[in-house]
Parts: C-alpha cells; structure tokens; sequence
C-alpha cells in the first residue's frame, strides 16, 4: 500500500496545528530521512503542471500505471513463485540424505532459504524507502525512476542465470527486485500533481497497479504449468528484461525531470503580488512607453498563469479543496497531536512507541503468512491439495483485493476517527488470527479473504496516522524510522520458521498463538492511548475556541456601558 494515498496533494494546508510549525504553504511532504525541507535539498525548482500539454501530462500518468502495475511490488507475488521455484529443486541441493530418501516435497533447509529469500526482500523494501527519499529530493523523480529500473534489470539477470553462477544469485536476484519497486512506485506519486483535481483518482491508480504487481509471477506460474515447465525461470526472467528497458525509456523521453508543484505551491504562485509587474530594469529605460508597454506584457502574462492555475485547481485559492481538508482532519480527532516538535521529540512519544510496536507485529505477521501459507494450511488441514488450493486462490485474491479495497478504505479514513480506524485494525487482526488456528476448510477461505483486505488498509493506516500526528515536516524521517525499524525485525521470521519446523514438528498454530496474543496486547495499548488523547485534543479545541471567541469580542466591543478596556462609558 501506497505510503502517499493517504498524504493528498493538499497536504500543505495545515491552517492549525497544536505547536505552530513553519507554514503549510513553504513546504511540501518530504520521504528524504536528511532534510526537512525540500526545496532546500532540490538542485532545480518543481515545474507547475500548467507549463507542461495536458496531453503530455496525460501520458505520464498512463505510462507510470503500466510500469508500477508490472514493477512496484512483484516481489510480493512470492507465494505464488514459490511453488515453480520448488519445482525446479532451488535449493533442493541442501535437504539431508535422510529427506530425500524419505522424498519429502519441500526440506527444512530448502523452506528455510526460500522464505528467507523473501524475508531480505521485504525488509530490503521498508528500508530501502529512506534513500529513496533523499535521492528522489536531491536528484528528481527521473533519476529515480531509472535507478529503480537498473536495480530491477539486475535482479532478472541474477535470477535468470543462478542456476550457472559459482554463488546463490537467487537471493540477490530477489533482492534487486525488490530494491527497484520503491525506486519506481515512489518517484511516481508527485504525478498526482499533474491534475491537482484528481490527485486521489491519480494516487489510487497508482497504489492499485502496485497492489495488483504481485499478480505478475501468479500468470508467470500459469505459464509455466501450461507449458509442462518448458517456460522456466531463466526464459521468464530473460523476456521480463523488457519492462525495465520500457522504463528507462518513458523516463527517457516522456517523464519529468523535476517533481511537479504541489497545491500550495502553485496557489502561492497564483497570489504574488501585483507589484511584480514592475521590474528593477524599467529604471534604465528612458522611454516611458517602452515602459507601460512592458509593464503591460508582464502583467498579461501574469494574468494568464493565475488563469491556467484556477483552470487546473477549480480555484485560483483552491477553496473547495481546501474545505474538504479541513474537514477530513477535524474528523480525525488527532490532527495536529505531534506537529512542530523535533523528530527527535516525536520519536520518544508514546505515539511513536505504540505505532511502532504494533507496525512491528502486524508486518511480522503479514510476511510470514505470505511466505508460509502452503504449509501451514497442509498442516492444519491434513491434506496437500487442499492446502494447493487454498495457496492458489489467496494467489489469485492478494492482487485483486487490494485494488477493490482502495476507494472503501479512503471512505474509511476520511470519514472516521483515527481512534475508530485503529481499533477497527485491532479487531480485524484479532479475527485473522482466530480463524488462522482453526483446521477447517472454511475458515482458511474466510482468512484469506480477510487478510487481502486487512493488509492494504493496515498500511494505509499507518500512514494516515503517522501525517495526521506527526505532520508533515518530519514526515520522512518518523515513517522512514517506523517502516524501518519494522522491516528490520521481520529478519525473526526465519527464526519463526525455524520455531515452526523443529520446535513444533511444523505446527504453525503455537507461533500463529504468540502473535495473536502479542498484536491483540500493544493493539488494545495503542488504541486506548489514542482515544485518551483524542478526548483530550478536542476538549482543549474547544477550550481554545471558545478563548478566541471571546478574544475577538473584548478589544473594541462596549456593552453595557463598559468599553474593550474595562472603563465605564460615562456617556
């Protein structure tokens, strides 16, 4: 899930925050982890979507659909490929003697490998989101966008030939993967810039082609049964060579090479004064009617950005944009909570603490549902073909669900309270894990289709939460730390594989136990703690408003015979 979809492009109206922080309007949210302020960091000024054809803009957003549909996120597509990879005995290589006399279908050094193969991957993509940040603030979305390309190009080629390298290239083949999908889906959302109307459709296309790129190794393993494994891993990863050279070239020729203005960015520019019609040269100019008349053509011009301007935002102020805004973080109950502390400030809050923990968990949970549903659905059913059947059909929902989720989540987050939002995630999560402990064919259909709705909404969660809290300016750093952080100790999977395979004779439902348990404790913490503090945030709202109203009566008013000051009117 997209960490932009739940950050609009609107994000610069912060028209009231709890410590006043620098203004909205000077800014825009930045992923760089080094930097604040990203013009500060940017070697070019952005370009206002106005200076560039509709027609060209039109294609950008089309051309970065496709490529984030066939690139952003495949490495999330694992469970799909594991089945193929496992086919063509990767790994097969390290089972014991033992194992292979017995003919088990997959070993406990081959599982444990496979899955770890993922496990960097999915770390490598949480913590990979902090240098994407600085190098898409500092060098652009174009030079991004071709790096990621690069990176995907190298992991195709070390997967394609793995089977003949002197080392493992199946693991940094995954990891190259996995490394450029950031790369690309990051640098592509200032692109719901190019149509500031449609900002949430462009963010939603955007987030719904790299949900659905998980599919791309599902068709791949059609292919590949269709062909009686004549299309194997080489040929494929050979022929995929194609979608980063496609990208090289659209950022080539057709991307931009800055970033697009933000709202607030093009309404600040809309707003200059009109003493700019003057100009520090008029002076050396003798003839006053060479002067008008270039006085005249400047402010002709000027008239005319304003007019695109109010043609891309419905409003030369973006009034109804901004309207909407407001009301979606008054809804929220914790607008506001963290802005205008230091990082470091809101790193040692319990908002931070709580958000942290439980993103740690949930994400743990997720990765190792995704890299072990076969065999624990083998296990608790009794039976591989069930469990065949089950892997297929959570192959088929994983993409296909999070697309069709994305417009009922924004419902949910715009009309709801952060507090309502989190507990909804609790009490999902909690269900998820009840269902995944009973051995019965029902309840392994019911929790695959909850957990390819669960699992969007939980990242889009988060980072809803993480801009409405902590704001905008530290944006980067805080949710860079918390995905991080998460990311890094989704390393303990293989130790929960390892848990799962010896200690408890492949028995998922002990390890499934201790992270229900341990999800539902910091869940019901996390919420109780944000429901506190929401109550609180609107009882000093109104104690502030019901302050100002009463500010904005006292200086000039005379009632009663007494004036703003306290003197009576002897009049």
């Amino acid at each position: 899930m997209s960490l932009f979809e739940r950050v609009s492009a609107m994000e610069e109206y912060e028209p009231w925050s709890r410590e006043q922080s620098p203004s909205g309007r000077d800014r825009k949210m930045s992923f760089n982890p080094v930097g604040s302020w990203v013009p500060e960091a940017a070697q070019e000024e952005p370009v206002g979507a106005f200076e560039v054809p509709k027609t060209r803009r039109i294609f950008q957003v089309f051309f970065a659909v496709i490529y984030c549909l066939f690139a952003a996120g495949i490495v999330f597509g694992y469970a799909a490929i594991k089945p193929v990879l496992i086919k063509e005995e990767v790994y097969r290589g390290y089972c014991t003697k033992e194992e292979l006399e017995r003919g088990v279908r997959v070993c406990f050094e081959q599982e444990i490998r496979l899955n770890f193969m993922f496990t960097l991957a999915a770390v490598s993509t949480n913590v990979v989101a902090l240098p994407v940040g600085t190098v898409l603030d500092r060098y652009g979305p174009r030079v991004c966008g071709i790096i990621g390309s690069i990176f995907v190009a190298v992991g195709c080629l070390f997967f394609a030939f793995a089977w003949q390298l002197p080392f493992d290239g199946y693991v940094p083949g995954y990891l190259f993967l996995a490394l450029g999908g950031p790369f690309i889906f990051i640098s592509s959302f200032q692109l719901s810039n190019t149509f500031p109307q449609y900002s949430g459709l462009i963010l939603a296309l955007l987030t719904g082609a790299f949900d659905t790129s998980s599919a791309i190794f599902l068709f791949y393993r059609l292919i590949y049964t269709a062909s009686g494994g004549t299309f194997w891993p080489k040929k494929f990863f050979l022929a995929y060579l194609v979608v980063p050279a496609f990208i090289i070239i659209v950022q080539l020729f057709v991307m931009p090479y800055n970033s697009y203005k933000t709202v607030g960015e093009l309404v600040t520019q809309a707003e200059e004064d009109t003493s700019f019609d003057d100009h520090a040269s008029d002076s050396q100019i003798n003839n006053p009617a060479e002067v008008q008349r270039l006085r005249e053509a400047r402010r002709v011009h000027r008239e005319s950005i304003v007019s695109e301007i109010t043609e891309l935002l419905g409003s030369p102020d973006a009034n109804e944009q901004t309207k909407n805004e407001e009301k979606k973080k008054n809804v929220s109950g914790v607008w506001g909570a963290l802005h205008g502390r230091t990082a470091a400030q809101q790193i040692k809050s319990p908002w931070f603490i709580l958000i942290t923990l439980f993103t740690v968990i949930q994400m743990t949970r997720i990765n190792y549902f995704v890299a072990t549903i076969r065999p624990q659905y083998e296990y608790l059913l009794g039976d591989y073909q069930s469990a065949v059947e089950i892997n297929n059909f959570f192959d088929f929902a994983l993409p296909f669900g999070g697309v069709i989720s994305v417009p009922f989540i924004g419902l949910i987050l715009d009309n709801t309270s952060t507090p309502f939002c989190l507990a909804l995630l609790v009490a999902i999560a909690t269900i998820i894990g009840v269902l995944g402990v009973i051995p019965q064919t029902w309840a392994a259909y019911a929790n695959v289709c909850l957990f390819v709705i669960y699992r969007p909404l939980y990242y889009t969660t988060v980072s809803d939460y993480a801009a409405k809290v902590f704001g905008f300016a530290t944006f980067g750093k805080v949710y860079g730390l918390i995905i991080c952080l998460a990311g890094l100790f989704n390393f303990s999977q293989s130790a929960l594989d390892a848990m799962t395979h010896k200690l408890f004779n492949n028995n998922p439902i002990p390890v499934n136990v201790i992270l229900l348990g341990l999800a539902l404790l910091v869940g019901i913490t996390l919420v109780g703690f944000v429901w506190k503090k929401s109550n609180t945030i609107h009882r000093e709202n109104i104690e502030e408003e019901a302050e100002g109203a009463r500010e904005t009566l006292m200086p000039g008013a005379t009632q009663n015979g007494v004036n703003g000051y306290g003197a009576t009117d002897s009049h």
